[in-house]
């Protein structure tokens, strides 16, 4: 491996600890599931959590069927994410219009 792709895995490997931190930290202090944005952080988090973690595993398992799983997570944490921007999207503008109608 080059210094380019060692940089890759350990970036992406911090990515994974820290979101994992966050997840304990946030599963364990704030009742995140009553809310919208609570069950959105945490999803957002989990999903970079994994994409960090997917990195430095498909480097270990570049080939055979340990890396088909890894791919085909992957791709549905990268649709999930598609969604949850969506729906960060989605509140953000309800929110916004609902300051400018109390104005």
């Amino acid at each position: 491996m080059g210094w380019a792709q060692w940089v890759n895995v350990a970036g992406s490997g911090l990515v994974a600890l820290a979101s994992l931190a966050f997840v304990v930290a946030y599963a364990v202090t704030a009742p995140w599931w009553r809310s919208l944005v609570g069950r959105h952080v945490m999803a957002v988090t989990a999903a970079m959590g994994w994409l960090g973690m997917y990195t430095v595993l498909i480097t270990v398992w570049p080939g055979g069927a340990v890396a088909a799983v890894l791919r085909v997570s992957r791709a549905v944490v990268i649709l999930a994410l598609a969604g949850l921007l969506v729906q960060r999207t989605v509140m953000v503008v309800r929110t916004q219009l609902g300051k400018r109608k109390t104005r």
